[in-house]
């Protein structure tokens, strides 16, 4: 029996409600902040929503790019592209590449980043992010609706071939997931939150 206080909507139908609430409930998001290169060379850098990680070994993590965007168009062209932790530092930087600018313009530019060469791809990392995944193109998915129909979104699967982090945010070799001050998208037009130590708590998966 449905709760007579829930605000029910089917999505296709639309939510009545002043902005679509989905990506707010499904909150905080990683930022896949996805740098790539062109085929001609071109570095792009780009910020997305929709992105996580989907395997452990190999690692494959992956983002979704709705409409056919560069970032899309170069990782298609190149097979490569390079993922940057988004951290609270770095927070108007990255949204500063989130512009939409034409395809020759380059984003590191935009943000007054640093492109540091990687090891072994070619798309550059972004040097001030803490936290560097390389990758190689696994998989590219035009998504589709329960109907068969096919969406203006596409899922780009990469494995993680190489891997950098500041020796600052290892701690007797563990991660120390909140002292990097990661950002995540938290929905609205707008919103963000930071993971910081007092968010943080332990729960041991039962065996």
């Amino acid at each position: 029996m449905a709760n007579a206080d829930a605000h029910y909507y089917q999505p296709a139908h639309g939510h009545g409600l002043k902005h679509d609430p989905l990506n707010s409930i499904i909150g905080p998001r990683p930022i896949g902040w996805i740098a790539s290169l062109s085929a001609a060379g071109v570095p792009n850098l780009a910020p997305y929503s929709f992105f996580n990680a989907f395997n452990y070994r190999p690692p494959i993590i992956g983002f979704a790019s709705t409409g056919r965007k560069d970032s899309l168009n170069n990782i298609e062209a190149t097979k490569e592209f390079v993922w940057n932790l988004a951290t609270r530092p770095l927070a108007e930087r990255m949204n500063a590449t989130s512009a939409t600018v034409a395809p020759e313009v380059d984003e590191f530019v935009l943000g007054g980043l640093t492109p540091a060469a990687s090891r072994l791809v070619k798309p550059p990392r972004v040097l001030e992010s803490p936290v560097n995944f390389e990758c190689r193109l696994t998989q590219i998915l035009q998504l589709q609706g329960a109907a068969g129909d096919q969406i203006e979104t596409w899922l780009v699967l990469g494995e993680v071939v190489a891997v950098h982090i500041e020796r600052q945010l290892l701690v007797e070799g563990v991660y120390d997931t909140a002292a990097a001050r990661p950002i995540l998208r938290a929905g609205g037009l707008g919103y963000y939150a930071e993971i910081r130590p007092d968010a943080m708590f332990e729960m041991i998966r039962p065996r």
